[in-house]
């Protein structure tokens, strides 16, 4: 599809999304800055040249030409006064300035100035700045010849059913992960994505796959062209209700196996062709084992929080699972740490590998979206101190982690009376713990008390403390 034809299928969604910002003196002509009021991201465009970028246009640009009688009034700058300092904090300025006014009475084209963000050359480079977009997100890349990143979705050169898909998610740009990770695996290179917990990993190794899908055209009764391995039942649910919700358009029959449930339903979504599975490493032993299924055609395989299934002691279980691949495969592996273990299994399953992170690496930190408070108190106080907090911050929705099963039972039946609980573990039964978090997420029970079977990649909103 055209970046035309892509343009005029989002309008409708973007228009008004994307406004003009206050005029900002600082900026050479005839640039203009521009701001996505759903993501606050702050562009630049040049309505001349028809260029947009994140990075502040210099004042040393080349001179202008003439400006057209349709395009909006830009805004001036003297060259001659420029500094560094007050560009980074005029930038800073326009943004907060924009975000506490009500939109003004300017009037420019029919056509919103998002449209024209979507036709910027992403392949040549033209007016994107690759580096400056990895600074601003944290992105370090490790690897030969590694592809810039792809800002905007219309740039990706996704189908169009995907891209329809993306647009009704109501998405308005790719996370860093994404960004980076996406022309990389479109290259049919392996990678190590390193990230934390809730960045958009799991569509950045899922859209990837489907387009490996849609290339190779293979036969689902024969069994799968994508494997994706998940370390718990409840993140390899989530990453099958994905991959059912965006590949649907395009027809890509998925399946998730997993253990603690019956394998007849499972067995009979493998019987019926299936093009993506998702399992955790247990299961699909299980199944293999029983000759009911066949990874000869699987071509892109898919390790998600790879530190964590092998700290849960899978490393044999996968390694066994990887022997029935052809070793002619593209392999990613997303993980929320860089361990040695993890180092070493990398090492062995990838072939020369570009590794992304997002954040350090180096040691492990704190999210910084998160505000963390540590108290040190006796095993007597914990309960009291628990309800101040529960008291305190008011009706919404908690996680209280415990390091044991029996205390976490124990546990939830206590707060299950005054605030209601309830419980997830290890020896819950999968029917159990569907039910759990689903009355966790529709706030029937808004404290949920868990074990580390809840600590990685479950997608729950409005989570206050």
């Amino acid at each position: 599809m055209s970046a035309s034809a892509t343009a005029d299928s989002s309008s409708s969604s973007t228009k008004g999304r994307i406004r003009y910002a206050p005029a900002d003196p600082t900026l050479p002509k005839p640039w203009r800055g521009l701001v996505d009021s759903s993501s606050g991201y702050l562009y630049f465009w040049n309505p001349e040249t028809n260029v947009t970028q994140y990075e502040k246009p210099l004042p040393s640009a080349p001179p202008p030409m003439p400006q057209r009688e349709d395009s909006p009034s830009p805004a001036t700058k003297d060259s001659e006064n420029y500094d560094g300092d007050r560009l980074q904090e005029s930038n800073a300025a326009s943004l907060d300035c924009y975000q506490n006014q009500e939109p003004g009475p300017e009037k420019v084209d029919d056509e919103p100035p998002y449209m024209r963000i979507s036709q910027v050359n992403q392949d040549a480079g033209v007016g994107l700045s690759a580096e400056a977009y990895r600074r601003r997100h944290e992105i370090t890349v490790i690897g030969a010849n590694v592809p810039i990143p792809y800002i905007t979705f219309e740039s990706t050169g996704f189908p169009s059913e995907i891209l329809r898909e993306i647009n009704q998610a109501g998405f308005s740009a790719p996370t860093p992960i994404q960004a980076q990770s996406w022309p990389i695996a479109l290259q049919n290179r392996d990678i190590v994505a390193v990230a934390k917990t809730g960045s958009g990993k799991t569509l950045g190794y899922l859209i990837p796959g489907f387009i490996h899908l849609k290339r190779l055209s293979k036969d689902a009764r024969m069994g799968p062209t994508v494997l994706v391995l998940s370390p718990t039942r409840e993140l390899a649910t989530q990453i099958h209700e994905e991959a059912t919700k965006f590949g649907k358009s395009s027809r890509i029959l998925c399946a998730c196996l997993y253990g603690g449930a019956p394998k007849g339903p499972q067995l009979r979504d493998i019987d019926r062709g299936v093009h993506v599975v998702v399992a955790t490493p247990g299961r699909l032993n299980d199944i293999l084992e029983m000759k009911r299924l066949n990874l000869d055609q699987v071509s892109y395989l898919v390790l998600d929080e790879a530190d964590r299934m092998l700290d849960m002691g899978f490393e044999p279980q996968i390694r066994k699972i990887v022997k029935e691949i052809p070793p002619t495969r593209q392999t990613l592996m997303y993980t929320a740490t860089w361990p040695k273990e993890v180092r070493k299994i990398a090492s062995d399953l990838l072939v020369k590998p570009v590794q992304v992170n997002i954040g350090s690496i180096d040691e492990l930190v704190a999210n910084k979206a998160i505000t963390q408070h540590v108290e040190v108190i006796s095993h007597m106080q914990k309960r009291r101190r628990l309800e101040q907090i529960l008291l305190s911050n008011g009706p919404s929705k908690y996680i209280v982690f415990c390091s044991t099963k029996r205390m976490c039972d124990q546990l939830a039946g206590y707060l299950d009376g005054p605030f209601g609980a309830c419980a997830i573990h290890g020896d819950k039964s999968q029917m159990e713990r569907d039910r759990v978090l689903s009355d966790f997420r529709s706030g029937k029970s808004p404290i949920l008390v868990a074990t580390d079977v809840a600590a990685r990649g479950l997608d729950i909103k409005d989570i206050r403390c």
